[in-house]
């Protein structure tokens, strides 16, 4: 077997066990929405870098006018504006904790709350992106 298979064979099987652990667990709603969260702002930014790899022309070959000598600069940033973020984190959430009472939401109340009177214009909203997507294809495409 080949790299690509073995692969697949491991997360198709980290993948099913988890769909039978989502089915079989009693408590699963904070969790649903965590994971439901993530995709869907991975998908929105997914889309984001699809629009702007497929409709961006650029050369083809070396170009010197794409780097500066500010780039040094990026690194020291980027550990500065996260130490910054962690710091934020942590102080806003300190050590709060879940209730133990048994308020928390259930699955069937979030889906009822998000898909009930919002169903028609979240499935319109699917359709509207699969056709920006099909345009910017169509758009980007070489003929």
């Amino acid at each position: 077997m080949v790299a690509q298979n073995i692969g697949f064979a491991i997360i198709a099987t980290i993948m099913v066990i988890a769909a039978i652990r989502v089915v079989t667990t009693s408590n699963v709603a904070a969790e649903f929405v965590a994971v439901t969260q993530v995709l869907v702002y991975i998908g929105a930014v997914m889309v984001l870098f699809l629009f702007g790899t497929m409709l961006t022309r650029s050369r083809i070959g070396v170009n010197s006018g794409l780097n500066n000598r500010y780039s040094n600069l990026g690194i020291p940033v980027a550990m500065v504006l996260f130490a910054a973020m962690s710091l934020a984190l942590a102080d806003s959430f300190g050590t709060e904790k879940l209730p133990s009472d048994g308020s928390l939401v259930t699955t069937q109340q979030i889906s009822d709350q998000i898909f009930g009177p919002y169903l028609l214009p979240f499935w319109a909203l699917s359709f509207v992106l699969l056709a920006a997507v099909i345009g910017a294809i169509v758009l980007a495409r070489k003929d």
